[in-house]
């Protein structure tokens, strides 16, 4: 009888523990670096890893970022975004791992690979590559396997209205949009690279950096603006953009 019931929670923990997939999960952390890189959002690979883990349903956040109430009152509410490199000749290898908050592997994806030989094309190409099977899993958040603290504090978010810019500047030299495979750069006259646009899944809106500040440049009024936080105010800046 001992070894029924031992057998029996051994089965029950097993499934307990294969129940626990993406789906249950809403959120996702991103790290302002990743561990195999010796820079801050090296190549734009963290804004990269952001955006397309929210291009399959995923709300994410930087680290730093204000984080809404139900991941700022319980961290285990939100997965932790982290990158795998394995070294290859000739080629760059990428996965991609969410964790919950305990370390564990809730999830890795296949390995994306490059074989392009420029740093920035190449950890570009092989994490889009490694998505590809993130995006074949089919994620979509299931509220009823979300832990119990995430069901209770969702429904007290409050609903954000607007922010109103504090600073309001403009930008009068005309800046060239150079597309890329991810968005576009934009040039000066010089010319001299200012700024790199990432495209979202809207269009006319860009996730946005300028090598000090990172924000949006969107569309608005057939005019461009770049809105950026600095000292925890908002701050726009109108920019001429020619595609």
């Amino acid at each position: 009888m001992k070894v029924i019931t031992l057998l029996l929670a051994m089965v029950f923990s097993i499934v307990a523990r294969s129940q626990n997939t993406i789906n249950n999960y809403k959120y996702v952390l991103v790290p302002e670096r990743f561990d195999i890189f010796k820079q801050d959002d090296q190549y734009g690979i963290n804004t990269l890893t952001k955006f397309l883990l929210e291009s399959v349903g995923f709300k994410c956040f930087m680290t730093n970022d204000v984080l809404p109430a139900d991941i700022a009152n319980n961290k285990c509410n939100a997965l932790r975004a982290d990158l795998v490199a394995k070294k290859k000749f000739l080629a760059t290898d990428l996965s991609l791992v969410l964790k919950d908050c305990q370390g564990q592997i809730i999830y890795k994806s296949e390995e994306g690979i490059s074989r392009e030989k420029e740093w920035n094309t190449a950890y570009t190409e092989a994490l889009k590559n490694a998505f590809v099977s993130l995006r074949d899993a089919h994620y979509r958040y299931d509220s009823t396997g979300a832990i119990q603290a995430t069901q209770s504090t969702e429904s007290t978010i409050p609903v954000q209205a607007a922010a109103t810019p504090t600073m309001i500047t403009e930008n009068k030299d005309v800046l060239y949009a150079q597309p890329n495979a991810i968005g576009y750069q934009l040039i000066d006259t010089s010319p001299k690279k200012v700024m790199t646009l990432l495209k979202t899944s809207m269009p006319n809106y860009f996730i946005a950096d300028n090598g000090v500040e990172k924000g949006v440049v969107f569309s608005k009024n057939d005019e461009w603006y770049f809105e950026y936080y600095k000292d925890d105010k908002l701050v726009s800046l109108k920019l001429r953009i020619k595609f």
